[in-house]
């Protein structure tokens, strides 16, 4: 029996007396060229409640298992409990419906996270946190890589959800294996954001909640989704009740950042090398604290600023790390040697005498190159200020490099973003460079009472 996915999804749809909607619809014939092979990336982006997940998540993975009998498929969702949700869901439509589907669950099946079919089929349910060695797939279906806002403005949590995607999941597809990610999106930088940063060929379906125009459905400007589910009207007050960038994100696919943000990073440009003629600066911002456990701490930034001769300026180097004082002494010291003794190193001296102890210390480490130290004085906005005009001003480029992304991203965001360390270094090293050099020198420490 030649089963299309319509008609199994009216099928079973029927029997709870609904029927697929519009954007259903043409969710499904996307679907269709997937289990064709017409297309082996699909990205579906939807609003809460949309009912994307029954139709991805549910529906599909049981008829793709009656079109393509001995495929592997993985299910993957922010939670083993979400993915194992949805696997039981799907293994009791198998039960159900196994005549229609023409294939049953294989004897003893009866863990709803993993399962064969008779017909040679295998299914794999697990949390982005979870293993998944071992396992190979022609289709993976990932559902909700994001549980929350707080994951969603982390760049560990988002980091992780990228990394999962690269280096566990991708490696698991057999070839020619199909990958479906469907999701609403939460940020600039969520899992959808960062694989279109990096592989634009995704084939993306993405339907706002109230119409934005060109629209693939051809509704009118501001015309709900599905307004026998939700209309107008009420979308028009849950936006209200949400605030603006958590609708944009959530409801129309259009995630931004966060308003009243000092900077304006669309103004920046790029270049591909530094410039010959340049004066330069790399400033460090020291972090104390080191990876933990449960905690998120700030990065040791090392920024390089040039200025060309036309007085405009080029971050042309970002050195970012985590890692024990010692760790951070060295890479203060090679970093030195490789811009060599023309740059000039500013570092940012913390309060009190151990942080005097400090900036003296790495002082004498970096005899032979020109060193200026002071204490941080001022609001981070305040120092942030003067960098931000020449930015507003389209004064400020980027050396084009992997650092550019995770660099902007913190410009954008300041200072609501979880981390500044980037732009404090930014701060320190423009102030510097506008400011007359002086040598290095051997601070005087008072001794402690003893």
């Amino acid at each position: 029996m030649d089963l299309g996915l319509l008609e199994w999804a009216e099928h079973v749809l029927g029997q709870a007396e609904q029927a697929p909607a519009a954007h259903h619809r043409k969710l499904m014939t996307a679907l269709d060229e997937v289990s064709r092979g017409a297309a082996d990336r699909l990205m579906v982006l939807m609003p809460p409640g949309s009912a994307k997940s029954t139709f991805v998540s549910v529906l599909f993975p049981a008829w793709y298992l009656s079109r393509h009998p001995r495929a592997a498929l993985i299910m993957a969702c922010h939670t083993d409990s979400l993915a194992s949700h949805f696997g039981r869901r799907t293994r009791t439509l198998v039960q159900e419906h196994a005549v229609m589907l023409d294939y049953r669950l294989a004897a003893d099946e009866r863990a709803a996270n993993r399962w064969r079919t008779s017909r040679g089929g295998e299914y794999f349910a697990t949390g982005i946190h979870g293993p998944i060695a071992g396992r190979r797939a022609d289709l993976a279906i990932i559902d909700d890589p994001i549980k929350s806002w707080a994951d969603a403005d982390s760049p560990a949590a988002r980091e992780h959800a990228w990394d999962w995607y690269r280096t566990d999941l991708l490696p698991r597809l057999k070839p020619r294996g199909r990958v479906v990610l469907v999701m609403t999106r939460w940020h600039q930088d969520d899992l959808g954001g960062r694989i279109l940063s990096v592989e634009p060929s995704w084939t993306v379906l993405r339907f706002p909640a109230l119409a934005v125009p060109p629209d693939p459905l051809g509704r009118r400007e501001g015309e709900a989704l599905w307004p026998d589910w939700e209309d107008a009207d009420a979308l028009a007050r849950k936006r209200t009740a949400m605030g603006e960038r958590a609708f944009a994100a959530l409801f129309q696919q259009d995630p931004r950042p966060l308003s009243g943000g000092l900077f304006m990073p669309e103004r920046i440009g790029l270049c591909d090398a530094t410039p010959i003629e340049t004066v330069a600066v790399r400033a460090w911002d020291l972090a104390a604290a080191l990876p933990a456990p449960g905690k998120d701490p700030d990065w040791t930034v090392g920024l390089r600023l040039d200025r060309d001769t036309d007085d405009r300026f080029v971050i042309t180097d970002i050195q970012r790390l985590r890692g024990s004082p010692g760790e951070v002494e060295a890479a203060i010291m090679a970093t030195a040697k490789r811009d060599g003794p023309s740059v000039l190193v500013a570092l940012a001296q913390d309060p009190g005498q151990a942080g005097q102890a400090q900036t003296a210390y790495l002082t004498r480490k970096l005899a032979g190159f020109t060193v200026r130290s002071s204490p941080e004085t001022g609001a981070k906005l305040t120092r942030a200020g003067p960098v931000a005009a020449q930015v507003e001003a389209g004064n400020l480029r980027l050396v084009r490099a992997p650092w550019n992304r995770v660099f902007m991203e913190e410009m954008q965001d300041f200072p609501h973003g979880h981390k500044d360390d980037q732009i404090d270094a930014l701060s320190r090293a423009f102030m510097t460079l506008v400011a007359p050099a002086s040598p290095a020198r051997r601070m005087h420490i008072p001794l402690l009472s003893r």
